[in-house]
């Protein structure tokens, strides 16, 4: 009798050819471009390759390719969860999701950065829960050459939480499914807690919920937007993050947080960027913030919604970010794809995450 087949396992993704230089070798690099996307899933998962997001990464390797020879080359990009519909399958990340990030690695010639959500690993709240192994198994096989190894300082060993270092640049990628989970926040606090700061003057953190959106999933407070709220929140303002990356909300939008601490007015803009191929979702209502903000009235917190979803279709487009990095001057750039090149919610398409006035 024959044996069984193997069962399937998740392919890796191509590596770069150029992988980013360890820290030391890119201290000096004040000025470069970065991407951000995520929430690619489709209901064509297993089937064949996702057509809206492979019209994303059309886009991107465009832009990567426009910027290679310019003072802001591309040299990483950021996606924040949510690849296929069910992670735990892994026909479908090898059908339907890593061919399309090969093409970024391959012919875009990045590195490309990965964190889970909740399509990835389940919505499970607790690192060791048994409905998560297998989505988490999947996550691991397919970004194995591209994050951070086990035993690494730069990586939380067995998680899918890991940070590296570009330039001037520090990035943390958290696993926002279990934002309770005490042992990643301790990992985290103490990455913040040795940056040298006099090099890394921009911290981005990105992960899959923010801690704000407008949104379907702000209908009620999520436990990971709840947690993300009440424990990382305050960390991230305590050192200083420059922007929370997420995604989980097929939209796109921008919140800004001013607070004061004891070196004076701060600002930290959140982010929400889940245009990547996913059904697209529309703008539903504001969140209830007043306990968020009763919590943090010592520090004198102050929520500006600064780019508000539209309803739904071309005024929520598909899309993706590229972020340009001049020193500690940081500016956003928006791409629409498709029915959504009049989607237009800065002049020029492109903001500066900072106060004018400072």
């Amino acid at each position: 009798m024959a044996a069984a087949p193997a069962p399937e396992t998740v392919n890796a993704i191509t590596p770069p050819a150029a992988p980013l230089p360890p820290e030391a070798q890119s201290r000096d690099i004040t000025r470069f471009s970065f991407i951000l996307y995520g929430d690619t899933r489709s209901r064509f998962d297993g089937k064949e390759l996702q057509p809206d997001h492979a019209r994303v990464i059309d886009g991107i390797l465009d832009q990567i390719a426009k910027l290679r020879s310019s003072k802001f080359p591309v040299r990483f990009i950021l996606q924040t969860g949510d690849a296929v519909v069910y992670g735990d399958r892994p026909h479908e990340w090898n059908v339907s999701f890593i061919p399309l990030i090969d093409r970024l690695t391959a012919e875009g010639g990045v590195p490309y950065f990965f964190v889970p959500g909740n399509h990835d690993v389940s919505t499970a709240t607790r690192a060791d829960a048994p409905e998560r192994q297998a989505g988490l198994r999947d996550v691991l096989d397919a970004n194995r050459l591209l994050i951070p190894p086990d035993g690494s300082p730069r990586r939380l060993d067995g998680f899918p939480t890991y940070s590296f270092g570009y330039g001037n640049t520090f990035v943390i990628g958290l696993d926002s499914l279990i934002a309770n989970d005490d042992k990643q926040y301790v990992w985290v606090k103490q990455q913040l807690e040795g940056l040298d700061r006099s090099r890394y003057v921009n911290v981005f953190v990105f992960c899959h919920h923010s801690p704000f959106s407008s949104g379907p999933h702000s209908l009620t407070l999520e436990e990971s937007t709840r947690v993300m709220r009440a424990r990382y929140m305050p960390l991230f303002e305590a050192h200083h993050v420059r922007a929370v990356l997420a995604g989980h909300e097929h939209l796109y939008e921008h919140w800004v947080e001013h607070y004061t601490d004891h070196s004076g007015l701060q600002r930290m803009d959140c982010i929400v960027s889940g245009g990547g191929g996913a059904p697209l979702y529309g703008y539903v209502g504001e969140p209830n913030l007043k306990a968020y903000l009763k919590a943090n009235r010592g520090m004198k917190v102050q929520i500006q919604h600064l780019v508000k979803p539209g309803p739904y279709g071309h005024l929520c487009p598909h899309h993706f970010l590229v972020l340009r990095v001049d020193g500690a001057r940081v500016t956003l750039e928006l791409h629409s794809v498709d029915s959504g090149s009049n989607f237009h919610p800065y002049p020029n398409d492109q903001v500066e995450l900072q106060d004018p006035a400072r």
